[in-house]
This record gives structure tokens, C-alpha cells and sequence, in this order.
């Protein structure tokens, strides 16, 4: 099952750093050292307001066939609809999957509608 086809209400998108590591020396001197060209540990937060039920299940169901934070996916382009510029800007780096973070967060808010929360991060 892939992951749910919804356009979300709220996006909250920080894109990562490139991998330094940095070191110092007693003197205060600073050495930085870049081991890649492309950016890590991405994060995007996703929140569908007052969705059916069912589709707050799809949610539920998409994270049980992923294993939790265990397997990556694709995510749908609707989940980038809203967002005026290129959706590259935020699906990237380039070829990047994506995982879970945790459990997506589920709230009742009217019988028969549910806010769905789910916090996800890129993987190369």
C-alpha cells in the first residue's frame, strides 16, 4: 500500500545539513570536513486536518506495511500540492526516500473525523 494520496493542510519542512564533522585543536583552531555532496536527516512534517476516518486508517495501515520506521517509500505528489514552488525543494535530495519517524498522531476532532499528524524523515 502506498502512502496515503492526500493533499495535507500544514507542511513543516527542514531540509537537513551536509555531512561535517568538525575538529578542534587546543589552540582553538578549527578543521571542518565535508564527507558528502548532499544534504541528511531531512524532515518533513505533514498534518491532514479533519480527514475521514478511513483515510486516518489508511495512515495506520501504510505505517504497519512499512514496519514503523523500518522500510522507506515514495511519497505521492499531492503530498507537495500547495507548495508554490518547485516540489524538488522539498523532496530532495534528489532520489531520496523517505521513513517514519515515529507513529503517525491520530485526534478524534468530530465522530467520523480524525486529524492525522505524521513526522518523516529522508533517507539516501
Amino acid at each position: 500500500m502506498p502512502f496515503p494520496n492526500l493533499t495535507p493542510s500544514a507542511r513543516n519542512f527542514a531540509p537537513g545539513d551536509f555531512p561535517i564533522k568538525q575538529y578542534k585543536a587546543l589552540s582553538g583552531a578549527e578543521i571542518r570536513i565535508r564527507y558528502g555532496n548532499l544534504r541528511t536527516e531531512a524532515t518533513l512534517d505533514l498534518t491532514f486536518e479533519n480527514i475521514r476516518d478511513t483515510n486516518a486508517a489508511g495512515f495506520m495501515s501504510h505505517y504497519n506495511e512499512t514496519q514503523g520506521t523500518f522500510l522507506t517509500f515514495e511519497l505521492p505528489g499531492s503530498v507537495f500540492n500547495g507548495w508554490g514552488a518547485s516540489a524538488s525543494l522539498i523532496n530532495a535530495p534528489s532520489g531520496a526516500a523517505w521513513r517514519y519517524d515515529g507513529p503517525p498522531q491520530i485526534t478524534s476532532v468530530y465522530p467520523g473525523r480524525s486529524t492525522v499528524q505524521v513526522k518523516l524523515i529522508a533517507v539516501l
